[in-house]
């Protein structure tokens, strides 16, 4: 299961290092780069909460392997495509094939162990999935010094090939899944939902392009209001509502959507800067992220000891103290020239935060729902990952594309020969660092001026990014702080939730003819009331 996962935390973040090789090819802009760099998530984002379902009803053998079988074709597709809107194509249907296998892994683990192992399992497959998306940027900047840019894309073909191999063979066909009914519409609404989302972060900083962002925006909130309507209402609904309520569950999410989405974006980022303004080859940019891969893989198996003697509480807001320190010291000390030991550092912070912060953020979520419904916690704890890096890297490509777009503009507009760059001339310089570098080569007596001028704004962009990940922490770290319970409350909670999953009648929905199965709250005759369960649970909620 860590070798399925492997193969789509690998194609998150190969692409990163290869952007600047992959705008020179094509002649791509930021907003294009920033779509190719995210493509992959948004198709896992968008797809996964429904295929889980699917996996919890028709079996989850079957979509891990659907899944591993389709991602060979689409690194295959990505690797040869002859344009940059075939190669995000290609990363969108990568990224569904990950949405078939990725949640299976953790629901998986969720039906097959229980307690510290359960713990402990989720702790070695958060460790070794974030250790091989940070692997991924090293693994590529070593082939792009020898291969074309599309041979990033098949590093994973030998690991899809061998993970394919060992599901068949090793996986169990059929653990604790459902047999209720698939909600299909509420699954095609997320799908709606979220990808609509991502796309119009992408293009809100584009210019002409508002219209487009903001029809987006609007299709993502009518399918937001339908997909709540329509989760309210199913008796089998695909995203049960009462149990994302629970606060052990809820936090959990978004306090993951800001750790794992910390990491991608500042891969994002941060390995373009290695590249467009220290010069660092793209073998040297992959390695300078090794810090992250070895303190996240270290650290990993100290916060599964954390969770049980301090709680997930405490363990989320070590991880944040770190991330917090990561993107302070990337905003107060990434300069043109930094040294490496101040890379290597902000690197190191990110790992430990990350370490620290993941395994209580996956495993809150798997332990506040039933067994049955391991395919929705795991999808969610997907989403904190691939949500989380889609927005989060959306964002900071939005940002790092308005701000390097207005830095350069104001350069333009301070220069003495400001009159001589014609219309188009600055629509490449603003466009990307890589429209920037062709221009230099086109006026080489301008040269040097081009490139200083080109760095600057691009760091100016990326602090912004920066700035946009501090503000990001800040209110995930309030949010645990505030409403995620101490440890024994959490365990008070947990033991409620279970009562009441096992104890307890918890149908919500319509009966059918013929069901003598009690709604929640109206016990029958003969069936223990729950009412003291749901007393419980709220007296440990409310701490």
């Amino acid at each position: 299961m860590i070798a399925v996962a492997a193969v789509a935390n690998l194609n998150l973040s190969v692409a990163n290092v290869a952007l600047p090789s992959i705008g020179r090819a094509f002649d791509s802009s930021q907003t294009t780069l920033d779509l190719i760099a995210v493509g992959y998530s948004l198709g896992l984002a968008a797809s996964v909460l429904y295929l889980g379902a699917l996996g919890d009803r028709y079996g989850r053998k079957m979509m891990l392997l659907l899944g591993m079988a389709l991602s060979i074709p689409a690194c295959l597709a990505a690797a040869y495509a002859p344009s940059d809107a075939v190669l995000f194509a290609a990363r969108v249907v990568g990224g569904v094939s990950a949405g078939m296998a990725y949640p299976t892994t953790l629901a998986l683990i969720t039906a097959l162990w229980n307690g510290p192992a359960r713990t402990r399992s989720i702790a070695l497959w958060s460790a070794v999935g974030g250790g091989i998306a940070a692997l991924g940027p090293l693994v590529a900047g070593a082939l792009l010094e020898k291969f074309w840019w599309g041979s990033v894309f098949l590093v994973t073909l030998p690991l899809a090939v061998l993970a394919l191999v060992m599901a068949f063979f090793l996986v169990p066909g059929h653990v604790n899944e459902t047999t209720d009914p698939v909600d299909n519409l509420g699954g095609v609404l997320s799908v709606v939902l979220v990808g609509s989302l991502i796309l119009a972060i992408n293009f809100a900083p584009v210019p002409d392009k508002g219209t487009l962002a903001l029809g987006a925006v609007a299709v993502a909130g009518a399918a937001l209001i339908g997909f709540v309507i329509r989760q309210r209402r199913a008796e089998n609904p695909l995203y049960d509502l009462h149990v994302a309520g629970r606060r052990v569950f809820w936090v959990a999410a978004a306090a993951g959507i800001i750790v794992f989405g910390s990491l991608m974006s500042s891969a994002f980022v941060s390995q373009q800067y290695l590249q467009n303004v220290l010069g660092y080859s793209t073998l040297a940019a992959g390695a300078a992220f090794l810090p992250a891969v070895v303190f996240m893989i270290v650290v990993a198996p100290r916060s599964a000891k954390l969770v049980e003697s301090r709680g997930a509480r405490f363990t989320l807001l070590t991880g944040y103290v770190f991330l917090l320190l990561a993107f302070g010291w990337m905003l107060l000390l990434w300069q043109e020239g930094s040294p490496y030991w101040q890379i290597g550092l902000a690197y190191a912070f990110i790992g430990i935060g990350v370490g620290f912060a993941g395994t209580p953020a996956s495993h809150s979520l798997t332990g506040s729902v039933p067994v049955q419904r391991a395919g929705m916690a795991s999808g969610t704890a997907d989403l904190q990952r691939d949500l989380g890096g889609a927005i989060l890297q959306s964002l900071f490509g939005a940002l790092l594309t308005a701000g390097y777009a207005a830095a350069f503009t104001a350069t333009i507009a301070a220069s003495p020969e400001s009159q001589q760059v014609t219309g188009d001339v600055q629509d490449m310089l603003t466009k990307s660092f890589s429209g920037a570098a062709d221009i230099a080569q086109q006026y080489p007596q301008y040269s040097e001026q081009i490139t200083a001028a080109a760095k600057a704004s691009f760091l100016s962009g990326a602090d912004w990014a920066y700035t946009a990940g501090i503000i990001a922490i800040l209110l995930g770290t309030v949010l645990v702080f505030l409403l995620f319970p101490r440890k024994e409350a959490e365990r008070r909670l947990l033991a409620a939730y279970h009562a009441e999953d096992t104890g307890g009648p918890v149908r919500r929905g319509p009966r059918k003819p013929g069901d003598d199965t009690p709604d929640e709250g109206t016990p029958d005759e003969g069936t223990p009331d729950n009412a003291p369960i749901r007393r419980l649970g709220k007296e440990a909620e409310d701490g």
